[in-house]
């Protein structure tokens, strides 16, 4: 039988309903009846809306597209919608406001009786070594922050005092090498500018890097003895990692600058997928010299890492909101009654994180520094990164 709802093509784009009258503005997929024309104006609409009203009024229809089974969206983009990339809708999301959240949520005390079911969840789930930690008994912790920053036993991670460089923290090895062409790579295949992460120079008066001639490269700034070269290596903290970082190797800070950023999530895969992570996360750049020139230690935040604590720099406040981002601020440890700046030992405690994030060296070394690492290895803090 012919059902009254049925339609036949005309052969002319247009359709005709079995009751004889013609739909010719419709865009027909299966059961989804698009009306075309409508949908264009409609269209025609939002562009002339603003930028910022636009970007609200497409956003929930782009999640619905990533979301919906089968393409269910898909037709709209023959009357001209696109949907945001999946980065950019990534990016729209208010990370800096929610780890905020979170890092309140984190302080609040727990009951004595549900900390032990809570923080067992949480070692479950990361495959957390609480042998390690200084406090086994998990009572002691009276609130999610002060587990996640828990201290270990002193024995628990021995300092390799053999080779120059260690690692400042635990965490998995995403790349390691030599940097060249002023980039640096944030994993296998993906790169990142050397400027645009440290940021510029600083004023003549109060430089964080060595003054640079109009014709050498960013990375020729930072090399001060001939013979040297320049070398990276990138660490990542998972969430069940000892959150403490520490400094890998004898050397002197001079200077902090700030980058008040976004907080997207740091883990491997989606350092691959988003071009220059790191330069538009939050991040703590520490500078300074060791016996081989310029070193540099960068802490960067990420998703519920808000929280990054120099431990002798009492003036940092990262994810506040009065910091907005793109910007940064520089803050020197040379005064006239400290004309050095703050000496660190290697593997003294330097700063912490909250939950989990990234470390970045960056370092002046002579040619035949070597590294004694493989790209995916895990590694503790005090273990040996490379040597002369």
């Amino acid at each position: 039988m012919r059902g009254t709802g049925s339609m036949r093509s005309t052969g002319s784009g247009s359709w005709r309903s079995w009751d004889g009258t013609f739909r010719p503005n419709s865009l027909v997929t299966g059961r989804l009846h698009f009306p075309q024309l409508a949908l264009r104006r409609r269209l025609g609409q939002l562009s002339c809306m603003s930028r910022p009203a636009l970007k609200l009024r497409s956003w929930p229809l782009t999640v619905l597209y990533y979301l919906l089974p089968f393409g269910a969206l898909r037709p709209l983009s023959r009357v001209g919608w696109r949907p945001v990339s999946r980065v950019a809708l990534y990016k729209s999301v208010p990370t800096r406001l929610l780890s905020r959240a979170w890092g309140r949520l984190n302080q609040v005390e727990l009951p004595h009786w549900l900390r032990r079911p809570v923080y067992s969840l949480y070692i479950w789930t990361f495959g957390v070594n609480m042998k390690e930690a200084a406090v086994e008994d998990l009572h002691h912790y009276r609130n999610l922050s002060e587990f996640f920053r828990r201290k270990l036993k002193p024995q628990a991670r021995p300092v390799c005092g053999l080779h120059s460089v260690i690692s400042p923290s635990d965490g998995k090895i995403l790349s390691f090498g030599q940097v060249k062409n002023s980039e640096v790579e944030q994993v296998k295949g993906v790169t990142y500018s050397l400027e645009s992460f440290l940021g510029p120079r600083a004023s003549p008066g109060d430089p964080p890097f060595p003054p640079a001639t109009s014709h050498s490269s960013f990375r020729n700034q930072l090399v001060t003895r001939e013979g040297n070269e320049l070398y990276h290596c990138v660490i990542y903290l998972a969430p069940g990692d000892y959150h403490c970082f520490h400094s890998p190797t004898d050397w002197t800070v001079s200077h902090r600058r700030h980058f008040p950023g976004s907080l997207m999530s740091v883990n491997p895969g989606m350092a691959r997928w988003i071009k220059e992570l790191f330069c538009h996360n939050e991040r703590v750049v520490l500078t300074g010299d060791w016996k081989h020139g310029f070193f540099s230690l960068t802490a960067v935040g990420a998703t519920n890492v808000g929280s990054i604590r120099i431990y002798f720099d009492r003036d940092l406040h990262t994810n506040s909101p009065r910091y907005s981002k793109g910007s940064y601020n520089d803050f020197s440890f040379v005064t006239h009654a400290n004309k050095e700046g703050i000496p660190m030992r290697k593997g003294e405690h330097l700063g912490e994180f909250n939950l989990g994030s990234t470390i970045v060296l960056i370092f002046e070394a002579p040619k035949d520094f070597n590294f004694k690492l493989k790209a995916g290895q895990k590694i503790r803090f005090g273990e040996a990164l490379g040597s002369l």
